[in-house]
């Protein structure tokens, strides 16, 4: 069955964004700032965290573009966060983590991982002509050519001190792929194409590069020369963002974010590399060969050793959330019916196991039993992968979610 050209699905889609956009508006927190919620949705004690802030911002734009009452409040409350809670006005950027009180924690490191969300809440925000949000993606994207951008690298550092005085020599590959997913929404928003040739070199050296070059099993962490540390986090392999190995759920989301280039490059007239496509394809198809239901039970386990092995087979909801956004992409790039059963299969899997009909939202983690489980994941942090997976089926390649939704494409 045809899921992707069947209106009673388009419409489920959209019943499931606001079931999601009803459950995250408890995140807001009256003192400022988006917080964690538990698995029933009220929100929980712990730092302020500058990813989840701009990622409950940028939700909360689609929201608004999707005409949804009250959404408009809530992607103010999160730029008053943004630009009065993390924002260093002293040396310029933007605190990873700031206390309930709004002190930095740690040592205030500023790091490319939230920045990119900087970005693309600031783009979505200005589409939803949100007052003072142009002027906040301005000057991110003043602190990434300045600060973030690696010119000889086609790629972004990853973090430094408070004062952008020091740079560690830690390179990730995860911060470079929302770097992209940002980049491609600011070249929309400003129409500066600087934006997306550069996400275009990110794409080209992790795709084309590091992943064709690995049998498509991605290297995420990198030393500051780009030679890469395959051993990087053994003795922590379920780290949320650093993990040990191989992410399978970053395959498809590359898979998806390679499209999306492919697909703006087209619109503009430029040259469109035939690898786009076929790498695209490649990792998609290593995700399903290595990822799913290789242990006996469905689900995509987390990560993988450089053999292909599963390493930690706990299901994250991202994962399940990026491999129905990637079978999407896929069949509109190409039409072929195996995207939309394979997009079929994962929906029924997420309706089965992974979204919480009871308390809200979607559980974040599951077990190798597909029972809840709350090893990397407690609670349930924040919207974007869900929300995101029941808009890209919806929406054109080229623009962005947001950038679509602001020039009128239908939802």
């Amino acid at each position: 069955m045809a899921w992707l050209a069947t209106t009673a699905h388009t419409r489920w889609l959209e019943t499931e964004t606001d079931r999601l956009l009803a459950f995250g508006r408890a995140a807001a927190l009256p003192a400022g700032g988006f917080a964690r919620q538990d698995d029933d949705g009220r929100p929980v004690d712990g730092p302020l965290e500058l990813w989840i802030a701009c990622r409950m911002t940028h939700v909360y734009a689609i929201g608004h573009l999707l005409g949804r009452p009250g959404s408009a409040a809530l992607v103010d409350h999160g730029l008053a966060a943004i630009v009065g809670t993390f924002e260093d006005q002293e040396h310029g950027g933007w605190y990873a983590e700031v206390t309930r009180d709004g002190e930095p924690v740690g040592t205030g490191t500023k790091a490319a991982y939230p920045h990119a969300f900087v970005v693309l809440a600031a783009s979505s925000a200005t589409l939803a002509g949100r007052p003072g949000a142009r002027d906040l993606l301005e000057r991110a994207l003043r602190v990434q050519e300045e600060r973030f951008w690696d010119e000889s690298a086609g790629m972004v550092v990853e973090e430094w001190d408070r004062a952008f005085a020091t740079l560690d020599g830690y390179r990730g590959v995860n911060a470079n792929m929302h770097t992209v997913e940002a980049y491609l929404a600011a070249a929309e928003v400003t129409g500066d194409d600087r934006w997306l040739h550069r996400a275009a070199r990110i794409v080209e050296r992790v795709v084309h590069g590091f992943a064709r070059g690995n049998e498509w099993r991605i290297p995420e962490h990198f030393d500051a020369d780009w030679v890469a540390d395959l051993e990087y986090n053994a003795d922590a392999p379920a780290d949320p963002f650093r993990p040990y190995g191989a992410t399978i759920g970053h395959w498809f989301e590359w898979a998806r974010l390679t499209l999306h280039t492919r697909a703006a490059l087209a619109v503009r007239g430029a040259d469109v590399p035939d690898w786009m496509l076929d790498d695209a394809v490649a990792l998609f198809d290593a995700g399903v060969r290595e990822g799913w239901a290789v242990d006996g039970a469905d689900g995509f386990v987390y990560t993988v050793d450089w053999t292909g092995a599963p390493v930690v087979r706990e299901r994250m909801h991202w994962v399940a959330a990026e491999a129905v956004a990637a079978a999407a992409a896929l069949h509109t790039a190409t039409g072929d019916a195996r995207f939309d059963d394979w997009y079929t299969t994962w929906w029924e899997y997420i309706g089965a196991h992974v979204i919480d009909r009871d308390g809200g939202s979607w559980w974040h983690e599951l077990g190798v039993d597909n029972a809840v489980s709350r090893t990397v994941w407690a609670g349930k942090a924040d919207l974007y992968h869900a929300v995101q997976a029941t808009l890209i089926p919806r929406l054109p390649l080229t623009p962005v979610i947001a950038p679509a939704l602001a020039a009128g494409s239908p939802a």
